[in-house]
């Protein structure tokens, strides 16, 4: 696996891979890798001949009191991961080539990106939004994969490259999940055995809200409803948003007798040291995403 530090050396490899043939894959990451990234490397090498990963912890899409300065960065193990994986390159820019001095630009996608973590992290997905524009710029991907977990980003993401008319397809890739259901996350490793047996019920409580869904039920109160008293019983800290949304707008869910939307149970909460969000689709199979 090649490691490029520069843009210069980036254009290089992405020129050479180019006349070599092959459509190019981009994996964007913060680090500290787990299995849920390894998934998105083997989708990309799946779709595409050439893949480069990124790792960047984006300074923009922190709150001043969030977990920015104490984020985990595990560089050496990532690579290791990242090599076993398939993945042809590593870019690492700094925050110096990502924001140089005199930076002024955002870039902000609109109602999508105000409701739920929006609302919970007033500016992330402006944050969100630049630094994923101008990796995109500089990698100039066939494809990008993104992770589900991350759902509403996803959306964001979607519409900010359609929006853009940027070219590249984004692929959405299913949430990997522990044996007890959590969705992984580089942010569990916050979790002492406590508060990690605790955080499981996320997972408890969106399949309940599921199989409810199956059974018949579609008031939406009553589905949150579900997943907040198992979510309580849990003793979760602090619970920022249940919703239940149309799966691809995040509009309110509201059933209407002429059109069943896909409904999609998204989920914040706080426990012990960590933010967690977690997310499911009612209507699909296993409740694993949709083809959007």
């Amino acid at each position: 696996m090649e490691l490029l530090t520069d843009s210069t050396a980036l254009q290089r490899w992405i020129d050479a891979r180019r006349a070599a043939g092959g459509g190019i894959g981009f994996v964007p990451t913060m680090g500290a890798l787990h299995a849920g990234h390894m998934a998105l490397i083997h989708a990309a090498r799946a779709q595409t001949a050439h893949v480069v990963a990124s790792i960047f912890v984006n300074p923009t899409q922190f709150g001043p009191n969030e977990d920015f300065g104490r984020y985990p960065r595990t560089l050496d193990a990532d690579r290791v991961l990242l090599t076993e994986a398939g993945c042809a390159a590593l870019y690492l820019p700094t925050v110096e080539q990502i924001y140089p001095e005199g930076f002024q630009t955002s870039v902000r996608v609109g109602a999508l990106a105000e409701e739920l973590c929006g609302r919970s992290r007033p500016g992330h997905f402006d944050g969100v939004a630049v630094v994923v524009t101008i990796l995109l710029n500089r990698v100039r991907p066939d494809v990008a994969f993104f992770g589900l977990k991350d759902y509403q980003q996803y959306l964001v993401i979607r519409r900010l490259v359609t929006d853009l008319v940027l070219p590249v397809r984004v692929v959405g890739v299913p949430t990997v999940r522990e044996p007890d259901g959590l969705a992984m996350s580089s942010r569990n490793r916050y979790l002492d055995a406590e508060s990690r047996r605790r955080a499981a019920a996320l997972y408890r409580g969106l399949s309940l809200a599921r199989e409810a869904w199956i059974a018949g039920e579609r008031d939406g109160t009553v589905l949150e409803n579900r997943v907040r008293q198992v979510l309580q019983q849990a003793g979760i800290d602090t619970v920022e948003y249940v919703s239940l949304r149309e799966a691809r707008s995040l509009r309110s869910y509201t059933p209407q007798a002429d059109r069943e939307e896909d409904p999609v149970m998204l989920l914040a909460v706080r426990v012990g040291g960590a933010r967690l969000i977690d997310n499911m689709v009612l209507s699909s199979e296993e409740g694993a995403g949709l083809s959007i």
